[in-house]
């Protein structure tokens, strides 16, 4: 009897994924490729999650890489011996048609490809049900996938408030039971706070505190207590970002009382960015103390219970940036680099923006300490494709301290003759 996939199962959980859910998000995924709707049936789902298929199809494979922004090994699965080529292609097609594939994957369900209009362009009419919800969560998974890779682009901000509106017009303008319209509230809210999220990322807080706004209301209405969470959560960062700092630290209140926050898992998220604003505000006693609640409602937190997609960032690398942050903040050097060390250790591959800011903050701490050539070694470390929103700020930042603490050693000269090229 083969051994079930019990990967595939854990991420699906933490998605809050049911079968049909995942059959509907791949489905919409293999569409977007082909023109044509996927044939992935609960079924299939089945024989994926029981370890029946231990290798899916090339579209398969891509499908489920799109929704949950992961390598299928990642998820469980177990290539063949002819794992660099598909047994479905000739052997002559192996090198060029699967590689066209993935290109074709990674275009077509990106978050500018993936548009409303598609979504009504599948035929969906009449009365608003769960199978609409689907396909916007499924746009959803793909928001925070994109967010997660690149950061606070215009790109997701203007994705992210399109799929808002979306959900607005169904709920508006078709026939749905009370349960249903909660949902599309939901999901408006969900995708306004993703708006609203890359906007701060990037720093256009104008632009923010108008999502802000909407983002607040439309949680509200949802009566959904994880999305005022999430929302209260980005609340806090923009007024941090503004440099308002008790208002920060109202709006983590806010986030405690909520339902939501009776889970160990949000209420260790919330003490983390309370012990960043408490940092804001030179109190080191009270956001050490913080730091120290969020670490312990961590170990209590079941990390295997069903949470919201958009939760699913928060693990111990996240807590330790959110710490690193604190740290870095605070002034505490040694500390910081420890916690840019384990953040580093721990971070998803997919989590690549959090990857750049943690060694633009590990670059700040290793020149904290008197160590101007790691430091530079660090920071030249970071993508140029990263190097946006936060991580361009903290460059930005740090290229002044650089020049400040040690402005005749070769690494700070080394530094801006690379800046400059």
């Amino acid at each position: 009897m083969a051994a079930s996939n019990q990967q595939l199962t854990k991420r699906m959980r933490e998605l809050g994924l049911t079968q049909e859910e995942l059959a509907e998000a791949m489905n919409r995924a293999i569409e977007q490729v082909t023109g044509k709707p996927g044939t992935v049936s609960v079924r299939t789902i089945h024989n994926l999650m029981s370890g029946r298929t231990r290798w899916p199809q090339a579209k398969q494979r891509l499908a489920l890489e799109a929704v949950f922004g992961c390598t299928t090994v990642e998820l469980g699965f177990v290539p063949h011996a002819r794992s660099v080529a598909d047994p479905l292609l000739p052997k002559a097609q192996h090198h060029e048609e699967e590689p066209v594939l993935r290109r074709n994957f990674l275009t077509a369900t990106s978050i500018a490809a993936l548009t409303p209009a598609a979504l009504d362009a599948a035929g969906s009419s009449g009365r608003v049900g769960q199978s609409d919800v689907n396909r916007l969560a499924a746009q959803f998974m793909l928001i925070i996938a994109d967010d997660n890779k690149t950061g606070g682009t215009h790109h997701v901000e203007e994705a992210a408030l399109a799929w808002a509106q979306r959900a607005l017009h169904l709920q508006k303008t078709r026939p749905a039971s009370q349960r249903v319209r909660g949902k599309l509230y939901g999901l408006a809210a969900a995708f306004t706070g993703s708006a609203l999220w890359a906007a701060i990322d990037g720093g256009r807080l104008d632009q923010a505190q108008r999502h802000l706004k909407e983002a607040v209301a439309l949680a509200g209405l949802s009566g959904d207590a994880s999305m005022q969470f999430r929302i209260w959560g980005h609340a806090g960062a923009l007024y941090r970002h503004m440099g308002q700092y008790t208002s920060a630290l109202a709006a983590d209140e806010a986030a405690k009382r909520t339902r939501a926050a009776r889970d160990p898992l949000y209420a260790s998220l919330v003490h983390a960015r309370t012990a960043v604003h408490h940092a804001d505000l030179h109190d080191r006693q009270a956001s050490l103390r913080c730091l120290g609640l969020a670490e312990a409602a961590l170990a209590r937190a079941d990390t295997e219970a069903p949470r919201p997609v958009w939760l699913r960032f928060y693990d111990s690398a996240e807590l330790h940036l959110l710490a690193l942050t604190a740290t870095t903040t605070l002034g505490l050097w040694e500390e910081a680099e420890a916690h840019a060390h384990h953040t580093l250790a721990r971070l998803r591959p997919d989590m690549k923006r959090n990857r750049a800011l943690t060694l633009a903050y590990l670059a700040h701490a290793q020149l904290g300490q008197r160590e101007p050539e790691f430091a530079v070694a660090t920071a030249h470390g970071i993508p140029a494709e990263a190097r946006h929103g936060r991580t361009a700020r903290l460059l930005n930042s740090f290229g002044h301290r650089l020049h400040a603490l040690a402005p005749h050693a070769p690494a700070t000269r080394e530094w801006f003759e690379k800046e400059l090229l």
